[in-house]
């Protein structure tokens, strides 16, 4: 199947999108059999905690690639949370058509002039830009519950950058262990009904599931989700070495993180198109 783009894929899905980090082969393949199973599509992330952990992009760049051109569903690339232009314009010379520029550290008048910059590059090769104007929740300081963006600010920011899908502050926050966090619905719908581009949820492994539908219901289509599926991996592979002393094949215990990855992926989808 020709590999997707993450704004077309959000343009013709009546649900929210999946959006889930890869961190190594197991989790992209795993990520695109839980959407197989469900036969949606669903974005493939790479970050640059990522990039930073293999040492570069181009090696899980070209891996998330291909397996996405060889999925059964549409599958986009995504690169999440760049910080750095250079990263930005070489994940699109590797053909990651979609990218997050995230210059939420920096003062909002450079924040604005850096991300038109990049937007209108990235605009120039066909490649999508999702950014956000302030803070998240969680990385560095960046990222706080407490943070909330607004309507008007937000409208601004996208007009002045051109961006085209908005990481919105409502309530989340980045590597939450526990789903206890409380979004704030109204202030969804009311960035909905104003900004003129998609909302993204960023930190939303932290989010409950009936939290996850109602946000969507409200407005957000693009649902990021990294945190809990390291969870799960992890924790069937602590499982599976507990009780198997002796396995030393790390196929045979990579293959239980790798299946409990696609069951939270193919629930989650579920949560998202319900």
């Amino acid at each position: 199947m020709p590999l997707a783009v993450t704004g077309d894929i959000i343009r013709t899905s009546p649900a929210g999108v999946g959006a889930f980090n890869v961190i190594q082969l197991e989790h992209a393949t795993a990520i695109v059999a839980g959407a197989e199973a469900l036969g949606v599509p669903v974005v493939l992330q790479i970050s640059e905690n990522c990039v930073r952990y293999h040492g570069a992009l181009e090696p899980v760049a070209l891996a998330s690639l291909a397996i996405a051109r060889r999925a059964a569903v549409p599958v986009a690339v995504h690169l999440d949370h760049a910080t750095d232009r250079a990263l930005v314009e070489e994940a699109v010379e590797l053909g990651i058509r979609s990218v997050m520029f995230d210059a939420s550290a920096l003062p909002d008048e450079e924040n604005v002039a850096a991300t038109a910059s990049v937007a209108a590059w990235c605009h120039e090769r066909g490649a999508w830009v999702e950014a956000e104007l302030g803070e998240v929740g969680g990385k560095d300081g960046v990222h706080a519950p407490g943070a909330r963006t607004k309507p008007h600010e937000a409208v601004d920011y996208v007009a002045r950058t051109g961006v085209d899908a908005l990481a919105v502050a409502v309530g989340s926050s980045h590597a939450m262990t526990t789903k206890d966090a409380v979004l704030d619905l109204d202030l969804i719908a009311e960035l909905r009904a104003a900004v003129p581009v998609p909302l993204v949820l960023h930190g939303s492994s932290g989010v409950p599931d009936d939290t996850l539908r109602a946000a969507v219901r409200q407005g957000m289509k693009k649902i990021n989700i990294s945190t809990h599926l390291n969870k799960a991996f992890t924790g069937a592979i602590r499982d599976h070495l507990a009780h198997d002393t002796k396995v030393v094949d790390p196929r045979k215990y990579m293959r239980s993180g790798r299946d409990a990855v696609t069951r939270e992926v193919t629930h989650l989808l579920g949560v998202l198109g319900g």
